[in-house]
């Protein structure tokens, strides 16, 4: 395990309990001090910034990711985040009425929101694979989602990582068996890079999109779209700019999702000082930093079911570095997905612990979500069993 001072290399408040990782990640100092001094180069020559500087150092960043994810450079293109990435391939898919689109019911709400929205418009329908939860193995998923698809199927959104059950989804025979049958595959992989290995050039779907802002712990507001070579020409950003008319030798692809207008493009340009600082932080390589957060993870879900005397909803091999657990007592659960669950807050009040609770998959169900990320140590979770115990409302 990481020492307890890994905290110091982060910009975090030290007198919370920070197990939300997952949600907006953590940046390092050290990267925030590269993001500095590019804002500063940025404001200090803006237009030798954007039109002499910023083409290069893009590239460089696109360069890194490229090697990161395993992927020709050309491929990929920086997007805000993955939400982003998957409303611009939504918005340019060509659906029809009848047409279908799959995802399962796991789906993050904003994507799944996404699909209900240009199904909507196309007179398409959004068809839902019944995934369950607790769940006994990966074959599970594959049945599911295989079961939910037509022959009007136009595209599978299948997230690598789910957001409320954590779940590392079998997302190769899924996309093999899709792509053959015609079947785009769209992955939302919001927190699979940095947590998982990756090997986006050999996976075959159509579209993966990642956040870079996670487990890579870049600033906020950087993530990729991978397009597979035969997809990228009827594909065009959500914001249509100087790039759709370009003639220019390293393709439109590249051109229009590079400029969508001017915008502050540092945390793309920090991705190489994330990729480099976060290892350096573990002590070892990428490989180091997912096998420790994972090894943690598992312990923290032992534990933390030992004191719900609750049993593991997923084997081992279906979690990265988030673990997903169903609250075994009822209370006040949040109104909305808008609302913050009140036994949420009373963590953060009553003992300084920020942790998710998720109204899912109806308003009467709690899960619990707790991260594990280098500055995470077991005492953390010890606390959070202690401090559940304490808030525990009996049936």
């Amino acid at each position: 395990m990481a020492p307890s001072s890994s905290i110091a290399h982060f910009a975090l408040d030290p007198t919370i309990v920070q197990l939300n990782h997952g949600s907006f990640g953590a940046c390092p100092r050290e990267v925030l001090d590269a993001q500095a001094r590019f804002r500063s180069a940025m404001e200090a020559s803006p237009t030798a910034f954007f039109v002499r500087e910023l083409p290069e150092l893009l590239e460089r960043s696109r360069a890194a990711l490229a090697r990161f994810v395993e992927a020709d450079p050309r491929d990929l293109v920086f997007v805000r985040n993955a939400t982003q990435a998957v409303g611009a391939v939504l918005a340019s898919a060509r659906l029809t009425p009848g047409d279908e689109l799959c995802t399962t019911s796991h789906a993050y709400g904003a994507c799944r929101n996404a699909l209900q929205h240009w199904a909507g418009r196309a007179g398409a329908r959004v068809v839902v694979a019944d995934v369950p939860f607790p769940i006994r193995g990966p074959e599970e998923v594959v049945a599911a989602v295989l079961d939910a698809v037509t022959e009007r199927t136009r595209l599978v959104l299948l997230d690598h990582v789910t957001s409320p059950t954590a779940l590392v989804l079998p997302i190769e025979p899924l996309i093999r068996a899709l792509e053959a049958r015609g079947v785009a595959v769209l992955v939302d992989g919001a927190h699979a890079p940095g947590m998982l290995p990756l090997a986006l050039g050999s996976l075959g779907a159509s579209y993966y999109t990642g956040n870079l802002h996670k487990w890579v712990c870049a600033p906020k507001g950087v993530g990729f779209l991978h397009v597979r070579r035969d997809r990228q020409s009827d594909l065009h950003p959500a914001v249509i700019s100087h790039g759709y008319t370009s003639r220019r030798q390293r393709g439109r692809f590249l051109e229009e999702f590079d400029w969508v207008g001017t915008d502050d493009f540092t945390p793309a340009l920090c991705l190489p000082a994330a990729l480099e600082c976060v290892p350096r932080i573990a002590g070892g390589t990428w490989e180091t930093v997912r096998r420790r957060n994972h090894e943690l993870t598992l312990r923290a879900r032992d534990l933390l079911c030992a004191a719900l005397a609750t049993e593991p909803p997923a084997p081992d091999a279906m979690l990265g570095s988030m673990a997903t657990l169903t609250l075994p007592f009822t209370g006040a659960p949040a109104r909305s997905a808008w609302d913050v669950d009140p036994l949420q807050l009373a963590l953060y009040d009553e003992y300084r612990i920020e942790v998710p609770l998720f109204a899912w998959p109806t308003p009467e169900t709690r899960q619990l979500r707790v991260s594990a990320q280098l500055y995470n140590r077991l005492e953390d979770y010890e606390g959070l069993a202690h401090a559940l115990a304490a808030l525990r409302t009996p049936s």
